[in-house]
């Protein structure tokens, strides 16, 4: 095995694949860390790297891969996948590299249920359990698994990443806030990208907790009177104030109280950082925009179901129309929203980054 540093020259001290680099050729280079925890079955993970390196090329001709071995616990079990997945992370942040593997001993569970493997493109980040894999033709086993989830990430932006790095050259030196317009223009279609795996659609859905408060706000709204009369006052441009500022709340709240927000550990890797911040802001704010319109459709419908418009009238002192029906959604949505926010802030920082994060890849184990 041979190795070396970014722009370096080639050497064999941290185990890292490399071919010589051809500098005629423009293709986009990509690194990989492979990171095994101590204690697997080294006729298992012997040659690993290079593997995966022999695979990916023929796989995927048109970029200068490299991969670099490490034997790395990471974390201490036992410990939720979230944790473990965080803890890659940070190595791969650390290593300067563009996608991360890791190999446990782990069990490994999602959203409640025993997996073989999870991948996380938005973080770059995938992982499998060896001893999920069976005790039969391991060694092939764990290269296939391998392949398919760098496989997998690759087909969520690592051309877009490598073209990140190349060109966050010309931004790197920008002072203060220019810095940042410039990551999030030269990268909008990987910031969608990245966005569009987290499937954030799909986040108040899996918060159990946010859900319950948000219906109990819901419920106590379209039975109060006083609430119908306070809504019935309020003009346009204070409702929308309302919502926009519970929307700001909430998201603010989750990200901030679960420690959503990543700092950058050096300059290497500011622009990635920069473009997750923005990713999963972006994924937990449409998360909860969405959540709001789900709010608004069952608020509106079960108030025109149990308050009739003579009732409705008498509370607001004229008569009952749908647009009073569609104000006291839009009011009792922002309140359900920022009491689904409370709810959210008493979930587990392993359920709220289970909901953030979405796997591309889960692939269960078989039922005994």
């Amino acid at each position: 095995m041979v190795g070396g540093g970014r722009g370096g020259q080639d050497t064999d001290q941290h185990g890292r694949s490399v071919a010589p680099l051809d500098q005629s050729t423009a293709q986009p280079r990509i690194d990989v860390g492979i990171v095994v925890a101590p204690g697997l079955a080294r006729d298992v993970t012997a040659g690993i790297a290079e593997n995966l390196l022999e695979d990916l090329r023929a796989h995927y001709d048109g970029m200068d891969w490299r991969s670099e071995l490490t034997v790395d616990r990471l974390v201490v079990p036992p410990v939720p996948t979230t944790e473990l997945l965080a803890a890659a992370r940070r190595k791969l942040l650390a290593a300067d590299w563009d996608l991360a593997v890791v190999v446990t001993d782990l069990p490994l569970r999602v959203a409640g249920r025993t997996v073989q493997r999870h991948s996380n493109p938005t973080h770059g980040i995938a992982v499998v359990s060896l001893p999920a894999l069976g005790p039969l033709h391991l060694r092939q086993r764990l290269r296939r698994a391998v392949l398919e989830l760098v496989g997998e990430l690759v087909g969520h932006g690592v051309g877009g990443r490598n073209l990140l790095r190349e060109l966050s050259t010309e931004v790197a030196n920008r002072p203060g806030l220019a810095f940042v317009p410039a990551v999030l223009l030269s990268h909008v279609r990987l910031l969608l990208g990245m966005v569009r795996a987290n499937r954030p659609w799909r986040f108040a859905a899996r918060l159990y907790g946010a859900l319950v408060a948000a219906l109990a706000v819901s419920v106590y709204g379209v039975v109060t009177s006083d609430i119908w009369r306070l809504s019935s006052a309020l003009s346009w441009w204070r409702l929308t104030v309302t919502s926009l500022a519970a929307l700001a709340v909430t998201v603010v709240a989750i990200i901030a109280v679960h420690g959503l927000w990543e700092r950058a550990p050096d300059s290497r890797v500011r622009d990635q950082v920069v473009l997750f911040n923005f990713a999963t802001t972006a994924s937990v704010a449409i998360g909860i925009v969405s959540l709001y319109v789900a709010l608004f459709a069952l608020i509106l419908g079960g108030a025109e179901l149990v308050v009739t418009p003579h009732v409705l009238a008498g509370a607001i002192g004229h008569d009952a129309s749908l647009a009073d029906y569609a104000t006291l959604a839009w009011f009792v949505a922002s309140l359900a929203t920022i009491g689904g926010a409370l709810g959210a802030a008493l979930e587990s920082n392993e359920a709220i980054r289970e909901a953030a994060y979405s796997s591309i890849s889960e692939k269960e184990l078989p039922s005994p």
